[in-house]
């Protein structure tokens, strides 16, 4: 008798950490201003940002990190200062931006993303399936057991990862920014979604988390994400994750020396 209502407080409370928060329900329209950031894309999805993508002030951002990611509210003030200073805004408000005004290249985006294309080469604003996909296979996203380990990303998985994505736009795109801000942004981004999505019990980030932000432009509250019960993230774990990033060797056939040797 114990154990059935065990199980059954068990079930309630997985259900609950699947739900997602009322009010804040994913919801995903094209006509709808979004950016190159999933994350972003993310929070407009679910109504922590304006729906619409539109109009976002300061205090708006601030708001909309804290509730949706439990980030400090100010952990994104420098984006959006970077976005006003840059000029980017088109929304006649030099105080806000609509979040498509953030794909204007060499700005706040840069060549090499996980997801977008090059602009050189295209669309550098809508989510791009054939190279996300190079990316996943790089990180092992479709590959969820056997062992408890195989659900998840580390730190030198996500490094190795965005290096080969950089290698191949630098190959593909002969207009290739390979300025300092360039290669200085891309290890940041990679550091800002495990920041994200870092689960602080496994020391890593869930591969379903992953491919909920970046292929869908959606928080996974489904898969279990809930930001309530994680740890704040402020400004400076994002820094020291992407300094972990950055130490990383990405030297391929370093890399498979050390895993043919068993310590990789």
């Amino acid at each position: 008798m114990r154990l059935g209502v065990l199980v059954e407080v068990g079930l309630l409370g997985l259900a609950a950490a699947l739900k997602e928060p009322k009010g804040h329900e994913y919801h995903w329209n094209p006509k709808n201003s979004r950016s190159p950031c999933p994350g972003l894309n993310a929070l407009a999805n679910h109504g922590y940002l304006p729906r619409s993508g539109l109009n976002i002030d300061l205090e708006t951002l601030r708001n909309a990190v804290s509730a949706g990611f439990n980030f400090e509210r100010t952990a994104l003030d420098g984006p959006f200062n970077a976005a006003i200073e840059f000029n980017l805004s088109t929304s006649g408000n030099p105080d806000t931006f609509h979040l498509a005004d953030l794909a204007k290249h060499d700005t706040i985006e840069f060549d090499g993303s996980l997801s977008r294309n090059d602009f050189d080469l295209g669309d550098d604003l809508h989510f791009n399936p054939a190279i996300w996909h190079t990316v996943a296979v790089s990180l092992d996203l479709y590959r969820l057991g056997p062992s408890e380990e195989d659900k998840y990303v580390t730190v030198e998985v996500a490094a190795r990862a965005r290096a080969a994505r950089v290698k191949a736009a630098m190959a593909a795109n002969k207009h290739f920014n390979a300025s300092t801000a360039q290669m200085d942004g891309s290890p940041g981004t990679t550091g800002l979604y495990l920041t994200t999505l870092w689960d602080d019990v496994a020391g890593a980030a869930p591969k379903k988390w992953i491919r909920a932000l970046f292929e869908e432009d959606r928080i996974p509250f489904r898969e279990g994400y809930n930001p309530a019960i994680r740890k704040q993230k402020t400004l400076e774990d994002v820094g020291a994750m992407v300094t972990r990033v950055k130490a990383v060797d990405t030297d391929a056939s370093k890399c498979k020396r050390r895993s043919r040797w068993g310590s990789h």
